[in-house]
């Protein structure tokens, strides 16, 4: 029977390298303090959010009914003026205690209390974590610019600017006409910490992953302060109907589109009132963000999903691809993707379950009883396990739960008993009993481990180890 033989030899150019964060980026930060003068004359520092410092410069140094194209090439050189100053550190090395002035002779003009033009703030809202940088760097350009009327500079003409994109240039032709082709623009930087920037596509009904957690839960605790949002219920990084709406009412509350999709200008302005209210909150009981993820999904797994068990999920459900044709084969990653997500959706279609997407207890226990069902009509020459990682927690007996990890290890320890006699045969229910707990010990005696009988780390590595040597005679590369 061909099983996972196929898929496992077919597939193996699946088991992918994900790149790395590069070793120096730029975060794009959530505050930053301007020196209202001069920075040798005595004036009061005043911090803003970094986003509304942009419309702020923007309003104060163009004009609304510009070109789309020209105040967006305009936008991209304020942020990248602005992102130069604060990641250098220009000022602050030099003793003082600010990012950035207003003085236009040193800076870029800002205007405390100054109002925003509708034109402006929507573009900004949508690249105000975009830079210019020079090909080949990572500090974002000092983007030079000038009115090129009144005053002239070597860089961007704020009236040429117009000019040109009358003339159909579209903003990075703009950005090149007056700092040369070899320039690049970032887009969509983290901002304020890796993992927390806007994921590149507006979050939706129907959408799951961690992300949407995060916004659940920041929107939950923003409702606190402002009782008119409604909570969401329930909080499980499913964006369903409850979600829906309290997207909307944030958006009404804040002058924002009211669509009920979360898209750039809704993500970083929950970002940016959840940061306000949760400084000002004294509610210590509260707990962190993150402590509350690590408790709602201690049970399940979601889109962008690291957690050791992913790959479990994943070799599980490229198992139920073979027999289920609605349910497509993964790329056994470790990392829960979009791939990932749609197979589970698919999964909990053929099982009668709600289409969340999330694996969440009820799509366990049942992937684990089809697996259960399938893998117990079959010998175990003819199931094929590819390198699957440490689950993370030690299993031992009398936990008395069906469990993909405990089945994995038994389908191995089948395999090798039929090479190592001294390891007995046991039938794999997924459930850690005596007859498991004997063979791990036979296991552990066999191969050098302490004879605990319960699988920690080390043994199911070495388990691993020696059940690919026999399977398929040289070690394979891990994930």
């Amino acid at each position: 029977m061909f099983l996972l033989n196929n898929y496992y030899h077919n597939n193996t150019d699946l088991i992918i390298n994900i790149p790395g964060i590069p070793a120096e980026f730029v975060t794009i930060p959530e505050y930053i303090t301007v020196h209202l003068d001069r920075p040798d004359e005595v004036a009061e520092n005043i911090t803003v959010p970094f986003i509304d410092y942009i419309k702020n410069v923007a309003s104060s140094e163009l004009y609304p009914t510009w070109p789309e194209n020209a105040l967006r090439a305009n936008i991209h050189a304020i942020v990248s003026v602005a992102l130069n100053r604060y990641i250098l550190e220009w000022y602050r090395s030099r003793g003082y205690e600010f990012d950035i002035t207003n003085s236009t002779q040193f800076d870029q003009a800002f205007v405390k209390g100054r109002g925003i033009y509708e034109s402006i703030d929507r573009i900004v809202n949508e690249i105000f974590n975009d830079y210019v940088i020079r090909d080949g760097q990572v500090i974002p350009l000092f983007t030079t610019f000038c009115d090129g009327r009144l005053t002239s500079c070597n860089g961007l003409f704020q009236w040429g600017s117009v000019d040109l994109a009358e003339q159909g240039y579209t903003p990075m032709d703009i950005l090149k006409y007056y700092f040369g082709d070899d320039i690049s623009l970032v887009e969509n930087a983290p901002v304020g910490g890796v993992g927390l920037a806007y994921p590149g596509e507006p979050l939706m009904p129907g959408d799951s992953s961690i992300i949407i957690l995060r916004q659940q839960l920041g929107l939950n605790r923003i409702a606190m302060n402002f009782p008119a949002i409604p909570q969401i219920a329930p909080t499980n990084g499913y964006y369903g109907e409850s979600t829906e709406n309290t997207v909307r009412e944030f958006q009404r509350i804040f002058n924002l589109p009211v669509t009920g999709i979360i898209d750039k200008a809704t993500f970083y302005k929950i970002r940016q009132i959840y940061a306000a209210v949760s400084k000002l909150s004294e509610l210590v009981v509260e707990g962190s963000i993150y402590e509350q993820i690590i408790e709602i999904s201690k049970d399940a797994f979601l889109k962008g999903d690291i957690r050791p068990g992913v790959d479990l999920l994943q070799y599980l459900l490229s198992v139920m691809s073979v027999f289920y044709q609605s349910v497509p084969s993964v790329a056994i990653t470790g990392i829960f993707d979009e791939q990932t997500r749609v197979a589970v959706i698919e999964f909990q279609k053929v099982m009668g379950l709600p289409a969340t997407g999330i694996a969440d207890k009820d799509t366990l226990n049942l992937l684990i009883r089809a697996a259960l069902g399938i893998f117990s009509t079959l010998p175990p020459k003819e199931v094929y396990i590819p390198y699957l990682r440490f689950p993370g927690l030690p299993y031992r007996k009398g936990e008395g739960r069906e469990s993909p990890g405990i089945l994995i290890a038994q389908e191995m320890l089948s395999y090798i008993s039929l090479a190592i006699p001294s390891i007995s045969y046991i039938s794999e229910d997924g459930i850690f009993g005596e007859e498991t707990e004997r063979a791990v010990i036979a296991f552990q005696q066999m191969f050098g481990l302490e004879a605990t009988g319960v699988i920690d780390e080390a043994t199911w590595n070495e388990l691993s180890r020696v059940y690919m040597q026999q399977r398929y005679g040289e070690l394979q590369p891990t994930l």
